[in-house]
């Protein structure tokens, strides 16, 4: 069952200006029978990815973040781009470590943050970065959220913390619970994440609370460079990646992904 935090969360009426979480335009339909491939945090090795992909037909490419991008992604994934791949990423914390690394990955196509997108049948959601005790840590003992809102955050940051008009470099990849209840009025099959959930010694009970309250069967997360399998306690199944690990799903319609 959802925790009260997170039915909170999910459920609390959003500001009018937030709106629903964006829709990706028509690119997001990619037809079935395209491979599907997500891989786990490069850190910059990004062979094993270029391989595994080389080894396919083209198809959607989702990348769990930590790019760590040396360059645009532009440019590190070009075989992949020029062969047909379409490729998706979501923010990792050390994408946000140095301006050039944020620069690298925000500056390409294919963010699936905070979105949602139909990808060979499938609706493939993204929550990205992480939690940072200055503003939420979703564990017993921590207390609630410091602040709901990247506004609220950015209204009280010190003189000088402010990076480019906004948010400092640092919480650019931040999660808010503005985030959950964004991604909570959206249904989706697939939820790729930075942070894992509870499936992971460090990992996090309302990540699986959102999946399962929006219809996910399945949550694929990077960040602890460690590969498993596992079902958490509301039968959504959970697969973890290793460094610059791929698996490959093959999306039909019923939202249900076959292993290869």
């Amino acid at each position: 069952m959802p925790s009260e935090l997170t039915r909170r969360l999910v459920t609390r009426k959003r500001p009018a200006q937030d709106g629903p979480a964006q829709k990706q335009p028509a690119r997001d339909e990619v037809a079935p029978g395209r491979p599907l491939v997500f891989a786990g945090d490069p850190h910059r090795n990004f062979s094993p990815i270029l391989r595994a992909c080389a080894a396919l037909p083209p198809g959607t490419l989702v990348l769990l973040g930590d790019c760590d991008l040396p360059a645009p992604l532009a440019e590190v994934m070009a075989p992949v781009l020029r062969a047909g791949w379409d490729v998706r990423w979501i923010l990792g914390n050390h994408d946000t470590e140095t301006e050039a690394a944020y620069d690298h990955l925000t500056s390409a196509e294919g963010d699936l943050g905070l979105k949602v997108a139909t990808i060979g049948g499938l609706r493939v959601a993204g929550l990205p970065g992480v939690f940072r005790p200055r503003v939420w840590v979703p564990r017993p003992g921590e207390g609630p959220p410091s602040f709901q809102t990247r506004a609220a955050f950015q209204a009280a940051l010190r003189p000088g913390e402010a990076w480019r008009g906004g948010l400092p470099l640092w919480h650019r990849d931040t999660i808010f619970p503005e985030d959950f209840r964004r991604l909570g009025a959206e249904r989706f099959d697939i939820l790729v994440s930075h942070e894992a959930p509870s499936s992971h010694p460090h990992g996090h009970a309302v990540i699986d609370d959102l999946a399962a309250h929006c219809g996910a069967r399945l949550i694929i997360h990077g960040h602890h460079h460690q590969s498993y399998d596992a079902v958490l306690p509301n039968g959504v199944r959970v697969k973890g990646l290793a460094i610059a690990e791929t698996w490959i799903a093959e999306g039909i319609p019923d939202g249900v992904p076959d292993e290869r």
